[in-house]
C-alpha cells in the first residue's frame, strides 16, 4: 500500500528562515525520492526559473499519522544538484567531515514560547502576569501553561526516534525548552529542525503556536536561547583542551555573534542570565558568562562546555559548524 511522506525543508526567508513541508504519496516498497517545489514562493528562486530540488537527508517514522508514513528532512538543491545558497547543511557537513577525528558532540537546548490569542500563553488580557520566579520548572495551573502540548511533542519525538533528552518549563511564563543530543554536528541539527517542525505541527492541534523569538516580551522577562553544549574527544578526556576551546571561541566572538540568530542584541543584554553581546567571557558555573564550564567539569577535569549565546531562532547547522571549526582548528594548532 502506498504511504505518505511529509517532506520538510528550510526556506530562504531572511534574516530568519522558516520551515515548510508538503506531502508526497510514495509507492509501497519505494524509498522517498528526490522531489521539487516552487522556490519563487519560498524566497529561494525567481518566478522565471522557479524549480528547486528537495533531497532527503533524514527519514523518521511519522508519529502523527502513524502506520508506514514518514517524516523526511530535506536539503535544498539547485536543479544542477549543487547546494542552494540557503542550504547551510552542506557547509556543516563539510566541516564535520574535516574534523571527524575529533569526534565533536553537541547537545542543544531549544527554548521557545507558546502563543495563544495573540499573546504569550498564560498571560492575562491587557496586562502582565506575576513577575518571574515561580515558573521555571514549575508545577500547578497557576504557573504552568502548555504542558499538554509539551507532553504530546515529547511523545512524538520519542516515537519518531529523535534523540530528545529532556524538557522543562522555562523562566518566563509560557516559555518551555526541550533538548536534543548528544549527537554529531550534522545529526543534531537535522534532528533539531525536525523536532521544531513537530512542535509547530502538534501545537496546531491545540490551537497554540510556538515561536522562537529571542526576546518575546521586552522588559524584565527572560529571552529565549538555544544554549549549545559541546565537546570533543580531547575535551572529554582532559581539562586543558576545555580551556583551549573557551579561549578559541573568544578570539572569534564577533563571527559567532553575527551568525547566532537575528535579534541577538535584544537578548544578550547582560541581564536575565546572559552576557552582553559586545563582550566575551567564560567561567565555571557562571550563567552570566558567554560560555559556561559546568562545575562538575572543573571537578572532574574533563567534559564539555556550554555556549550560552545562540538565540532560540538560530540555524543549528551554522552554530555547530562554527563551533566545530573554531574549536577543532585551535586544538590542532
Amino acid at each position: 500500500m502506498p504511504y505518505r511522506a511529509e517532506y520538510i525543508w528550510i526556506d530562504g526567508q531572511k534574516p530568519t528562515a522558516k520551515l515548510r513541508s508538503k506531502t508526497k504519496i510514495v509507492p509501497d516498497g519505494a524509498e522517498p525520492p528526490i522531489w521539487g517545489f516552487d522556490g519563487s514562493s519560498t524566497e529561494q528562486a525567481p518566478g522565471s526559473n522557479s524549480d528547486c530540488v528537495l533531497r532527503p537527508v533524514l527519514v523518521k517514522p511519522d508519529p502523527i499519522r502513524g502506520g508506514d508514513d514518514v517524516l523526511v528532512m530535506c536539503e535544498v538543491l539547485y536543479t544542477d544538484m549543487t547546494p542552494h545558497e540557503s542550504n547551510t547543511r552542506a557547509a556543516c557537513l563539510e566541516t564535520a567531515e574535516k574534523y571527524a577525528s575529533h569526534e565533536p558532540w553537541f547537545g542543544i537546548e531549544q527554548e521557545y514560547t507558546f502563543y495563544k490569542d495573540g499573546r504569550p500563553h498564560g498571560w492575562p488580557i491587557g496586562g502582565f502576569p506575576a513577575p518571574q520566579g515561580g515558573y521555571y520548572c514549575g508545577v500547578g495551573a497557576d504557573e504552568i501553561w502548555g504542558r499538554d502540548v509539551v507532553e504530546a511533542h515529547t511523545a512524538a519525538c520519542l516515537e519518531a526516534g529523535i534523540a530528545i533528552s529532556g524538557t522543562n518549563a522555562e523562566v518566563m511564563i509560557g516559555q518551555w525548552e526541550f533538548q536534543v543530543g548528544p549527537l554529531g554536528p550534522v545529526e543534531v541539527a537535522d534532528q533539531l529542525w525536525m523536532a521544531r517542525w513537530l512542535l509547530y505541527r502538534i501545537a496546531e492541534d491545540f490551537n497554540i503556536s510556538a515561536h522562537l523569538n529571542p526576546k518575546p516580551v521586552e522588559g524584565d522577562w527572560n529571552g529565549a536561547g538555544a544554549h549549545t553544549n559541546f565537546s570533543t574527544k580531547a575535551m572529554r578526556e582532559g581539562y586543558d583542551p576545555i580551556i583551549v576551546a573557551c579561549e578559541a571561541l573568544g578570539k572569534k566572538a564577533d563571527l559567532h555573534i553575527k551568525h547566532y540568530g537575528a535579534g541577538i542584541e535584544r537578548r544578550l543584554t547582560g541581564l536575565h542570565e546572559t552576557a552582553p553581546w559586545t563582550e566575551y567571557s567564560y567561567g565555571v558555573s557562571d550563567r552570566g558568562a558567554s560560555v559556561r564550564i559546568p562545575w562538575q567539569v572543573e571537578q572532574d577535569k574533563k567534559g564539555y562546555i556550554e555556549d550560552r549565546r545562540p538565540n532560540a531562532n538560530c540555524d543549528p547547522y551554522v552554530v555547530t559548524r562554527l563551533i566545530t571549526d573554531t574549536v577543532c582548528s585551535a586544538l590542532e594548532a
